[in-house]
């Protein structure tokens, strides 16, 4: 399996940000190798609050700041088809807030390693069609994550 990643980073950042995506393309990697999927493509934007708010408003209609989003290319029941210029099929965008990641990393006692992690997860399975609008759903969606994570050594 393989993963390409087309990391949209802003021109200056931190060594706590390009910490961040080196953990999130650790992440992403092995929830491909997970999924056992053919090379795909995922594109990563790490922002701040109002940017991800912004975001959340004009897609959502959710005037507020949250931890991520996702925008899948494909419908769940779609079949993937590459065009001869691609070698990796696209599977859409993640938008991660990096403060948001801080502050829960925080509030939940773990490491912001396992948050970013978790929220780059989360919103992988999101662009393969995972969902969490039932309970049924969630348990399925929660546990791969968990599945995925443990892999890696990012465990609750």
């Amino acid at each position: 399996m393989s993963l390409k990643l087309d990391l949209q980073l802003k021109v200056e950042v931190t060594d706590e940000e390009q910490k961040a995506m080196e953990w999130i393309k650790k992440c992403l990697r092995a929830a491909a190798e997970s999924e056992e999927l053919p090379p795909v493509e995922v594109a990563v934007t790490i922002v701040d609050n109002p940017a991800i708010q912004q975001i959340n408003k004009e897609y959502r209609e959710m005037d507020r700041p949250t931890d991520v989003l996702s925008f899948p290319l494909w419908e769940p029941d779609e079949e993937w088809v590459l065009s001869e210029e691609e070698d990796a099929v696209p599977l859409g965008d993640i938008v991660i807030s990096f403060p948001k990641a801080k502050e829960q990393a925080k509030e939940y006692g773990h490491s912001l390693e396992r948050e970013l992690g978790f929220l780059a997860v989360h919103g992988f399975l999101h662009l393969l069609g995972y969902d969490h609008e039932t309970m049924e759903e969630e348990k399925e969606m929660f546990h791969r994550q968990e599945e995925i994570l443990g892999r890696i050594g990012l465990q609750r």
